[in-house]
């Protein structure tokens, strides 16, 4: 009566459900599955005697389900459920809502209608009950259990038995971190294998088994090796076993020493031994090394029923005098109560129904997109949460008070003049909320406003940083402004073409301003419709790709317009201050302080304003301000952010003063942010410009629920979907796309121009600069400028920061950027190099070795950091490494690499030389990151070990490469297992005797 065979040997439709119709099954079918105990019988004959055992009746004698009257769901008894549930954020969730402590609820019998839940051990999950049988015979179940086999059969063949005892039984031969230089000289390192004086044994053989993720039939050569001849270890005997190393290459490195023994019954068993060596710089590691283990981060105590007191707010906050007010437009109750209540998939499910149940059309937009608004300020308050301090100290500064905010200067949290914070006495010694304004913000202190009864010097506070809400206010404004003929701004038809044709390449000669425009013919084409653009049309669409001059364009445009007609007036947006200080410069030569206002938010920091646009902007004692409107109306080029675009209208400009509304970098803005400009000033003749690249980076949405509904798409992108911007019809009607690229070399710009842009980019840069690192010694072929170096390093946190970073890999690029600035052949500046990477915590690491070495110069972020700049050299490094055996984690570290729009950006920074650094299985899960890799493999810019899938194979854009992965370890394990079953004994049986479904007795 016990299960012989691993459970994936066994038919699940005989197993589980009616029986196995299918004749050509190879699987077992003698068995049978008690429910309530969660065993399998095996031999089928064999369920009988189980029925009578002390195991069934005692489990007949408990209940098997009970029933949480908080939930109202009924769980099982078996392996924890109960325990599980009442841990988990549901219960947790509805015990507080009903002032019930969570774990002191106790389950009662369950009614009969009650759902009921139980739990798989092997996937950690817990389900419905009704689709338990189904779970079992999925394929995902399957491989979850061959794992959970595998993983034991590894314990048990760790173990030292027969008398046999083998060094390192605990961790494993590490080798430790062994320098380069060394690793390509080989070093050697050795086990002890021991007899006990009861013990007689022969060492047969010795092997290595790599523990990679190559598939069985190409697997990467292991760089492991061990050398040993059959020998004889009599009773209380010892043999010293070497095993050597040797790589040409950086990273982490692990196998497994299979050591075949034959005891005195002549019967062979075997022992396992894991091998792991890092290569690497040991300076780099320890300097990188966790400070202290990643915990997750507890929120700061904070009491809600206490009064609050208000300090004195900034200049900034009262400086304009608008004659519109914004509204406040807070969070309704009810969507408030839906997003809180529930499990994630309760939640998703409540809000789809409750307000996103129709489609998107004109009579729903506001709503629909005001919704949206409420769901990712509703998340944007918890993020905040997580930078709440605990138990600070304030001091005094004259009449303001001092605080320390660590991360303020890299923006987390973000923090600016005229934001709110509150606090509270740490010991609960007050009684108050004090709330205060930030008057002045500097590097990481920021200096704040109380009201006169704060007594902050001597005294520790919780701090809680409060959302900025006057951008998401203006949005909301936004949407509900009544906009004239709406239909052509938000949903176009045929009939709205910004042109009655496309214009033929020699009409409407115009004198440029910039004659370079002159020898491109697709920018000469998009100047020359954006002056002939018909009133009441649609939006006309500048896509811009990487490196084709779309700024340039927008700005003869803007100049073209001003230079036709005296009185025309230009509103010029982009979402970041960066991208409009972009625009206000390259205009700043031809238009006069008179002419051109720079309009920044009154809370700027005027550190941040170039010098060059001082002239062009107002700026009060304390902060920005605006002047009359008098004067305001005067300018005929007005340059701001889209989410400050409304000041025109609240101070109380007519609607249609300015003749065009350009939107620069418009894909990377969501569309309430947009309109703040288009929905608040423009009228029926108003002309709209907008210009990006919807296959780069989108907004940043923080809300999964907000993003998966929307909002996550920008407004150039939801328009380019419409008719009026068809590929055929629409093309230099309603859009144009820019196809010459200035910026990269063909080797780097080949693959994004294949995959994203239809292959129409043209490579037009300078030679002398994307060619300048052809033949350096950084490269793998002297004529191609693109590196992949495959490296398999480890990801960490540390402390209660979330965000992963990889020594490895950090530790690859100090190198890469030291080597590069030592080419006297292909000189350098550091400011020339750029490095890109996902994670916060790797852009910290990278920095801190680049610092140490006296680099400073090397420009570290992340990709949203380098949209729209460019670098002579770029060098990503990727993070995410997971040696996890699991496929499914593997893909679940995909984070970063599998969003196409960010790899996007990341690999068209770069002008003459492009490096990546990765861990090739990892990426490869990805089809775009593949086909990449592919790209540099088979151009010979492949550096480390060789990809373990077929390059030449085409890579299909909707597979699901984590199912190769998967059947590729199934392969590598079986390989193991097979070594393993020369003991001839059935490991895999004996390893299952301990699963909960396994009969005891």
């Amino acid at each position: 009566m016990t299960q012989t065979q691993p459970l994936f040997a066994y038919c699940p439709q005989s197993l589980y459900g009616t029986g196995c119709a299918d004749t050509s099954c190879t699987l077992a079918h003698d068995a049978k599955y008690c429910q309530l105990c969660g065993i399998i019988c095996d031999p089928a004959s064999s369920y009988d005697d189980h029925l009578n055992s002390t195991r069934h009746k005692k489990s007949l004698e408990r209940p098997s389900w009970v029933h949480c009257p908080i939930c109202d769901i009924s769980v099982t008894t078996t392996a924890g459920v109960w325990e599980v549930h009442i841990a988990g954020r549901p219960h947790r969730q509805h015990s507080i809502r009903k002032g019930i402590k969570p774990d002191s609820v106790q389950p009662i019998p369950p009614p009969p209608d009650a759902p009921r839940l139980k739990r798989c051990d092997a996937c950690n999950i817990v389900l419905d009950f009704v689709a338990w049988g189904s779970h079992l015979a999925g394929r995902k179940h399957k491989i979850q259990e061959q794992h959970a086999a595998y993983k034991a059969a590894f314990a048990r063949a760790s173990q030292d038995r027969e008398g046999v005892t083998v060094s390192h039984a605990e961790n494993g031969l590490d080798f430790g971190i062994v320098a380069l230089p060394a690793a390509k000289k080989g070093v050697q390192s050795e086990l002890l294998v021991s007899t006990d004086n009861d013990a007689s044994v022969t060492l047969v053989s010795a092997d290595v088994i790599p523990a990679g993720r190559a598939s069985s039939k190409n697997r990467k050569r292991t760089p492991f090796g061990v050398d040993m001849a059959r020998v004889r270890l009599a009773r209380g005997q010892s043999v010293h076993l070497p095993v050597r190393f040797q790589t040409e290459t950086r990273g982490r490195f692990d196998a497994q020493v299979a050591i075949t023994f034959q005891g005195a019954n002549q019967k062979p068993f075997i022992i396992i031994r894991r091998l792991h060596v890092v290569v690497g710089d040991a300076a780099d590691h320890d300097a990188l090394k966790p400070v202290t283990p990643y915990v997750r981060n507890r929120r700061v105590p904070w009491r809600k029923d206490l009064p609050t007191v208000s300090g004195e707010r900034p200049p900034s906050l009262i400086a304009a005098q608008y004659i519109k007010k914004l509204p406040k437009a807070r969070i309704p109750a009810n969507l408030v109560e839906a997003l809180r209540s529930g499990t994630p998939e309760e939640i998703e499910t409540r809000i789809q129904e409750n307000y996103f149940s129709g489609p998107l059309q004109l009579t729903s937009h506001a709503t629909f997109f005001a919704n949206l608004l409420w769901i990712e300020e509703d998340r944007m308050v918890e993020d905040l949460r997580r930078y709440d301090m605990a138990d600070v100290a304030f001091s005094k500064d004259g009449r303001l008070y001092s605080l320390q905010v660590p991360g303020l200067a890299e923006k987390r949290p973000s923090v600016m003049i005229g934001d709110a914070i509150k606090v509270q006495a740490a010991d609960g010694s007050d009684e108050r909320t004090y709330e205060g304004f930030v008057h002045d913000v500097y590097m990481e202190t920021i200096r704040v406003s109380f009201h006169g009864s704060f007594k902050g010097v001597g005294r520790r506070y919780n701090v809680s940083f409060q959302l900025n809400r006057i951008p998401l206010r203006r949005q909301h404004q936004a949407l509900n402004s009544s906009l004239p003929n709406p239909q052509r701004f938000l949903f176009p038809i045929p009939g709205h073409e910004g042109l009655e044709r496309a214009l033929e390449p020699n009409e409407q000669a115009i004198t440029l301003f910039n004659p370079l425009i002159g020898t491109n013919p697709a920018q000469l084409l998009a100047v020359k419709s954006i002056l002939q653009l018909r009133p009441k049309s649609a939006p006309f669409d500048l896509w811009g790709p990487p490196g084709t001059g779309k700024t340039e364009t927008d700005v003869e445009a803007i100049r073209q317009i001003l230079h036709r007609d005296k009185d025309a007036k230009v509103l010029a947006c982009a979402p970041s201050n960066s991208a409009a200080d972009i625009i206000a410069l390259r205009l700043s030569p031809a238009l006069t302080p008179e002419e051109m206002f720079r309009c920044n938010a009154a809370s700027r920091d005027p550190r941040t304003v170039p010098e060059a646009l001082v002239p062009y902007s107002l700026h009060m004692t304390s902060h920005y301000g605006l002047p009359p409107l008098e004067t305001l109306s005067k300018y005929r080029v007005v340059v701001t952010t889209c989410g400050n675009a409304s000041f025109a209208y609240n101070v109380g400009m007519a609607r249609g003063h300015f003749a065009y509304i350009f939107i620069d970098e418009a894909g990377q803005a969501t569309e309430p942010e947009v309109l703040t400009a288009i929905n608040t000033m423009a009228s029926d003749d108003t002309r709209i410009v907008l210009s990006g690249d919807p296959k780069q980076l989108g907004p940043i949405i923080r809300s999964s629920i907000a993003r998966e509904h929307g909002l996550g798409v920008s407004y150039m992108e939801r328009l380019m979907e419409r008719p009026v911007y068809d590929a055929q019809t629409g093309r230099g009607r309603s859009w144009v796309k820019l196809l010459q690229n200035y910026r990269s070399h063909e080797a780097i710009l080949r693959y994004p121009n294949e995959k994203f842009y239809d292959n129409e980019l043209e490579v037009c840069g300078d030679p002398r600069a994307i060619n300048s690192f052809l033949g350096s010694s950084q490269l793998v072929s002297p004529k191609f400028p693109v590196v992949f170096h495959s490296l398999a390093g480890h990801n960490d946190r540390e402390s209660t920061s979330p965000s992963y970073f990889n020594i490895d890999e950090a530790s690859e690029v100090k190198t890469y950027v030291q080597a590069l600035l030592a080419d006297r052949q292909h000189p350098i500046q550091a400011k020339d190099i750029g490095v890109i990477t996902p994670y916060h915590a790797q852009v910290r690491k990278i920095r801190k070795l680049l610092q140490e070495a006296d680099i400073p110069d090397v420009d570290v972020g992340s990709v949203e950091i380098f949209q729209g700049q460019e670098r002579r050299a770029i060098i990503i490094s990727t993070v995410r490494s997971s040696a996890d055996l699991l496929a499914y984690d593997a893909k679940f570290t995909l984070g970063f690499v599998s969003n196409p729009r960010r790899f996007n950006v990341a690999i068209t920074r770069a002008k003459a030389l492009l490096i990546v650094i990765g861990d090739a299985a990892i990426l490869s899960l990805d089809p775009v990151w593949r086909g990449f890799m592919n790209h540099v493999y088979l151009g010979g810019g492949w550096r480390g070990d060789p990809p373990t899938w077929d390059v030449s194979a085409p890579v299909r854009d909707d597979a699901d490469y984590v199912d190769e992965l998967q059947e590729a370890l199934a392969a590598e394990m079986s390989v193991l297992m097979s070594r393993l079953s020369l003991e001839g004994e059935d490991l895999e049986g004996d390893a299952n005797v301990d699963r909960p479904f396994q009969e005891t007795d």
